[in-house]
């Protein structure tokens, strides 16, 4: 009997947007699956469509499924980070024994990207040379006014080994960087391997050019990047938040950039979006872009593609390439 699949996200307008045409027809012939059926919350119908079914394909916005919702189900293939927040009660379904993937490293690959390209154009200050270039409406002088720009041998410091810097590290590799390393859970021997530097939280701030930030919040990161440690940046250094905004004294980050002695490139803030009397809006050291780092718009194909690939695995009786233990966590 083949495999039966239900969607379950929020909207469902997310079916169209995650997979291409090509996409939904081959999982089409993988399973059973009505593609134009999404189950976006757990009424009548959602509960009808759950019924049955062995694999859910869960997206953001899904509704939390019971144990009793869906007593067949086998799998979930989450095109998220977390496959146990779209289940009710995970202990439960742990128990049950389902399996689950989710995208979290798939995801890491756009903001990976983006941190890259900042971190390259940073070096160059290209946004504050094109803010200068509009006003003055005339080159600059290259032999006094641009002498200390550029990337080679700039010292990069990343601070967490999140998924996303995992993959930054590689992404930074072909470039002439020296690049410094701050987590607690990195070892020698794991720096080593990666072909970093480790250092302390301190060393990484005051030591870099550029800081990435790429630690989760928890309760002790919220407000990690303090006054004291803005204050140790060098003059010039930029400060580069793809993580969240809480992490960042984001008072103590204003205080910091009213001296324009460093800059900031933000995709994340606390709250989002900004309030519009906030002074990030209007200081001429600061690169506001709207939480775009992650996967959007043709970027959200490759999860598509990444659980299309999933779906084939379940279906062969193969076990999923990005697993995730229910009740413990992504392996």
């Amino acid at each position: 009997m083949r495999v039966r699949a239900v969607f379950s996200m929020s909207p469902p307008s997310l079916v169209g947007q995650l997979f291409t045409p090509e996409m939904l027809r081959e999982l089409e012939a993988l399973v059973q699956i009505d593609t134009g059926s999404v189950v976006s919350e757990l009424d009548d119908a959602g509960r009808a469509a759950l019924r049955d079914a062995d694999l859910v394909l869960g997206g953001w916005g899904a509704p939390r499924i019971a144990v009793d919702d869906a007593p067949e189900l086998r799998a979930v293939v989450y095109l998220g980070g977390v496959a146990a927040t779209c289940l009710d009660e995970p202990a439960r379904w742990a128990e049950r024994g389902i399996s689950a993937a989710n995208a979290r490293s798939i995801n890491a690959i756009p903001v990976a990207e983006y941190a890259l390209a900042m971190i390259l154009l940073a070096g160059k200050d290209v946004f504050a040379a094109e803010r200068s270039y509009r006003d003055r409406l005339a080159l600059p002088d290259r032999s006094h006014e641009l002498t200390s720009i550029g990337n080679y041998r700039r010292t990069i410091g990343i601070v967490g080994l999140s998924q996303i810097a995992q993959v930054l590290i590689e992404l930074l590799r072909p470039f002439d960087l020296d690049v410094v390393v701050y987590s607690p859970s990195l070892t020698r021997a794991r720096a080593d391997a990666l072909g970093v530097r480790m250092a302390t939280l301190d060393g990484v701030m005051a030591g870099s050019d550029v800081v990435s930030l790429h630690q989760a919040v928890t309760p002790a990161t919220v407000g990690q990047i303090d006054a004291r440690l803005l204050a140790s940046m060098r003059d010039g250094a930029t400060l580069l938040n793809t993580a969240r905004g809480a992490v960042i004294d984001q008072d103590a980050l204003v205080r910091e950039l009213r001296t324009g002695r460093i800059r900031a490139i933000l995709d994340v803030t606390e709250p989002e979006p900004l309030p519009p009397t906030s002074e990030l809006w209007q200081l001429p050291n600061v690169t506001l872009t709207p939480h775009l780092a992650g996967s959007i718009g043709t970027e959200l194909h490759r999860m598509g593609a990444n659980a299309v690939a999933e779906v084939r695995r379940f279906v062969a009786g193969e076990p999923f390439a990005h697993p995730e233990s229910i009740g413990g966590g992504a392996r």
